[in-house]
């Protein structure tokens, strides 16, 4: 298993709707693999696989003590309402209030093809909906408020690229 870098905002593969997985492999589960140890690094609540270069609709969590990945997933269902600090580690320091269900349920399947579903409040639904925004090729910060959208945009135009990343 490896921890894999990270992509950043600039980079067009956090851009590109990842493409079902349909070859449940041994390539597969490397990707899984390394996705997991690398969303096991502190501080990381979820990575999508286009975060680490990769087009495939595979995302890990590490929430609150919940552990694990979905393969093809897919929000099914979304409660309440709830207003919070998010971030994400493809734009490192930018941290803003962001609109997400309060409550989620994401379901797919594991590396054996078994349908999984994973259900959460606050923390994980809220990682549940911003990895699954990511397969589709958005970012948090795509969907703020108007003046959180603007301070924001501001924030990374006058730091970015963030220190050592470049």
């Amino acid at each position: 298993m490896t921890v894999r870098p990270l992509r950043y905002l600039g980079d067009p593969v956090l851009r590109t709707r990842c493409e079902p997985v349909t070859r449940f492999d041994d390539s597969l589960a490397r990707l899984v693999e390394d996705m997991l140890e690398t969303v096991r690094e502190p501080g990381r609540a979820g990575l999508a696989a286009n975060q680490i270069g990769s087009t495939l609709a595979v995302f890990t969590y590490n929430v609150d003590e919940q552990f694990g990945y979905l393969i093809n997933p897919e929000v099914v269902e979304v409660s309440g309402d709830t207003e919070d600090l998010e971030a994400c580690l493809s734009v490192p320091g930018v941290t803003a209030v962001r609109r997400r269900a309060a409550r989620a349920v994401a379901t797919g399947v594991d590396l054996r093809q078994d349908p999984v579903a994973v259900a959460g409040a606050g923390e994980l639904a809220r990682c549940l909906q911003h990895e699954t925004d990511h397969l589709r090729g958005e970012l948090f910060i795509d969907k703020l408020q108007a003046v959180e959208r603007r301070r924001v945009m501001r924030q990374i135009r006058d730091q970015w690229p963030p220190v050592g990343r470049s």
